[in-house]
């Protein structure tokens, strides 16, 4: 056999070996899943894991009203608007009945009850729904989070304790006085109930806003946040009409101006 017969041969043998390596090399990466059909897939931003706590079973059950995502931007449609344009038309146009004996707890129940039976009260089920990246001491206790105040765009830090969860209160949007005064009285105990603690009545706030406004109706008081009127009116002549509850003269044309501009 020549030299140049015995180089043909082994550059033979040596491509045959090298194909054999490739193939067993790539079989065994196939099963070893390295090489399956994903692989380019979890490669790209859809493969980044997320990690939560707790389950959907553990949570408790979502109250039945949902707010803005973004307080600071209106979420008011012309529809919402021209609905609550609609049924402040229809609501009584009264006075203030008298209010010499309002007891909040005797009238509306203690603050706060869980009305919804999903286990937690009030406060908590609002805390939970309306500030971000809250972290509970148990299923139901909000100890901190973050809120956005719909009434005046600030954001606040909660933090649960004697003297820092007044920095974050829960706002009645009719407030329960003006609502005894314009109807309420003439509700059942367990009506009134129903209104203390309506998650549509009800919203997260800073303690400022909330101690400025006390029982003021939209005549006396509107949040600073503009953007959050229209949808804060919308919401009290809504709760109004659920309740069957009347509005002042100088309340009515507050709350027409606010939506008129929505």
């Amino acid at each position: 056999m020549t030299s140049r017969r015995r180089r043909r041969t082994r550059i033979s043998l040596t491509s045959v070996l090298v194909v054999l390596a490739l193939a067993v090399g790539g079989y065994a990466l196939d099963a070893t899943g390295v090489l399956g059909p994903d692989a380019d897939a979890a490669a790209g931003p859809t493969a980044v894991a997320t990690a939560t706590v707790g389950t959907e079973r553990d949570a408790p059950e979502p109250s039945r009203a949902s707010r803005p995502t973004d307080p600071t931007v209106s979420t008011s449609t012309d529809t919402d608007a021209a609905d609550a344009r609609a049924l402040l038309a229809a609501l009584p146009v009264k006075g203030k009945a008298p209010g010499t004996d309002y007891d909040r707890t005797g009238e509306f129940g203690s603050a706060w009850i869980d009305v919804d039976h999903n286990g937690c009260d009030t406060r908590n089920d609002v805390l939970a729904r309306d500030l971000s990246g809250i972290v509970r001491q148990g299923p139901c206790k909000v100890v901190t989070g973050t809120l956005v105040s719909p009434y005046t765009g600030a954001t606040i830090d909660f933090v649960r304790g004697n003297t820092t969860s007044t920095l974050v209160q829960i706002d009645h949007v009719v407030a329960l006085e003006n609502a005894w005064r314009t109807g309420a009285q003439q509700l059942s105990q367990s009506e009134r109930e129903a209104l203390a603690n309506d998650p549509s009545n009800l919203f997260a706030v800073d303690g400022r806003s909330n101690s400025q406004k006390r029982s003021g109706d939209a005549a006396t008081w509107l949040p600073a946040n503009k953007a959050f009127r229209c949808t804060y009116i919308e919401h009290q002549v809504s709760v109004k009409a659920e309740y069957r509850l009347w509005v002042v003269p100088a309340e009515r044309d507050a709350m027409e101006r606010v939506l008129n501009a929505c």
